[in-house]
């Protein structure tokens, strides 16, 4: 009987010892069925934010005159042209920085150099500084304005993004005690490129060391026409283009402290525009039309975009006298009708636009290979490729 007993419960220590190692076996392979399924389904990591950054480093001697034409008249389609660009289908976010240098007006201690606008995205402000650009005489150091647009901007530290510098002038490369060579290396270090653009004779820029500063730079030599007087071809779509533009200014709200500035702001620069042409015009509401220009700062439409925006924050007495007895949701509503309307003109800016363009292409004849803007945007996507941008 002994014998029996000890068989059976031998048996079924057996039999709870199998069940057992079933039931872990069991719960291994559903652990690892549940970490394969977890991989597989894992979602792909977004695209790192991606950024454009230009600095723009102009000479502002006496004899530069037509170079600062030449940019105020053409920053609008240079703009334009990145508003385009994409990096592994993402819009990247573009900022603009300003820098003089080789006036007498500047500070000899600063090496007669100075930051006018660090990066910044607000096209307004760019704008404004640009416009307030004035020339005389001066020594051109162009190793110290770079090692100060290298020291004192921020540039992008993420793998797409595209850090450029332009610097434009028509003295020696080598004037002054700073080292181009070495400011240069600087840059290259940095993931920063340097583009030249001499103005004057392709020979004598050579000769200058502004080719050479492009090589060690991983930028290109340019060279244009400053004194160029740029043509302006008006087409059938101008005069509808710039009717928009004041439909598009009546659907801005501002707010805040610096809002009803911000809103004379936009409508001087639109002011200034008229005083070059009616091509910068057009030109300057077609980037008012497109992504890059974006006011969230001082605009509600554009700031209800933003993931922390709340309406409670909002300080009514800084709201047009209109819009200040409005409850939040009255002033909701509002907002969401003007932010259908102005996407109902971009629209049709960009609609019409297109139009234009393809007038332009059939009917403009004059070479525009030696201007700011031509040499500017062929330089800035032959790098983009380095990154895979794509337009």
């Amino acid at each position: 009987m002994k014998t029996v007993k000890i068989t059976l419960i031998t048996l079924f220590s057996l039999i709870t010892f199998s069940c057992t190692a079933k039931k872990d076996d069991l719960r291994n392979e559903t652990s690892v069925l549940a970490l394969q399924t977890a991989e597989t389904i894992t979602p792909t990591p977004k695209p790192d934010k991606t950024t454009i950054k230009v600095a723009l480093l102009l000479d502002t001697s006496n004899s530069m005159d037509g170079l600062i034409d030449q940019a105020k008249s053409q920053l609008w389609k240079i703009i334009n042209e990145l508003s385009y660009a994409k990096c592994e289908h993402v819009s990247p976010k573009l900022e603009i920085a300003l820098y003089e240098y080789g006036n007498d007006d500047l500070e000899k201690s600063d090496d007669y150099i100075r930051q006018v606008i660090g990066f910044s995205s607000d096209l307004d402000e760019i704008s404004e500084k640009l416009f307030s650009l004035d020339t005389n005489g001066g020594s051109e150091f162009c190793g110290a304005v770079i090692k100060s647009s290298l020291k004192n901007l921020k540039w992008g530290k993420e793998k797409n993004d595209l850090n450029i510098i332009f610097i434009a002038g028509n003295e020696a490369f080598t004037q002054g005690t700073t080292s181009y060579e070495n400011v240069i290396a600087d840059a290259v270090e940095k993931d920063v490129v340097v583009n030249t653009i001499f103005c004057g004779d392709y020979k004598n820029g050579i000769s200058g060391k502004w080719k050479n500063a492009a090589v060690l730079g991983k930028g290109e030599y340019l060279t244009i026409n400053q004194n160029k007087k740029i043509v302006y071809i008006a087409t059938p779509y101008d005069e509808i283009i710039i009717k928009l533009n004041k439909k598009l200014n009546d659907t801005y709200i501002y707010y805040g402290s610096n809002g009803r500035k911000k809103m004379t702001l936009q409508a001087s620069q639109d002011d200034k525009a008229y005083e070059m042409n009616e091509e910068v015009v057009v030109a300057r509401a077609v980037s008012k039309s497109s992504k890059n220009y974006f006011n969230s700062k001082w605009d509600l439409v554009d700031a209800e975009k933003e993931e922390d925006f709340d309406y409670k924050k909002i300080d009514k007495k800084k709201l047009s006298k209109d819009l200040q007895n409005k409850s939040t949701a009255e002033l909701k509503a509002h907002v969401g009708k003007q932010a259908v309307k102005r996407k109902v003109i971009q629209k049709e800016i960009q609609k019409i636009n297109k139009q234009r363009d393809a007038y332009l292409l059939k009917n403009k004849k004059e070479n525009t290979d030696d201007e700011l803007e031509s040499v500017m945007i062929n330089a800035i996507k032959n790098q983009a490729k380095r990154k895979n941008y794509s337009w």
